[in-house]
């Protein structure tokens, strides 16, 4: 994103918030979306998009190989354990 893109979306963002500043029931909305936002910020990834890539196609290698299981479709989690 670019300074001027981000400029312009700041100032539609203070904008949208001074507007809705006068209705009591949608500010108090936006403190509680603002307040799961920033807890969204918080919570860090388990592993990197890489992280998750390597250990699929090590999982398809090994079923390719005839190792491991793999459930059928349709099939429960009861009837494949």
């Amino acid at each position: 994103m670019t300074a001027t893109q981000y400029n312009t979306m700041s100032k539609e963002l203070w904008k949208n918030i001074g507007t809705i500043a006068d209705n009591e029931c949608l500010e108090r909305r936006l403190a509680r979306y603002a307040k799961k936002l920033v807890q969204e910020q918080d919570v860090p990834t388990l592993m990197t998009k890489e992280e998750y890539l390597a250990m699929r196609n090590e999982v398809e290698q090994q079923l390719a190989r005839g190792k491991g299981m793999m459930m059928l479709p349709g099939e429960g989690l009861r009837a494949f354990l």
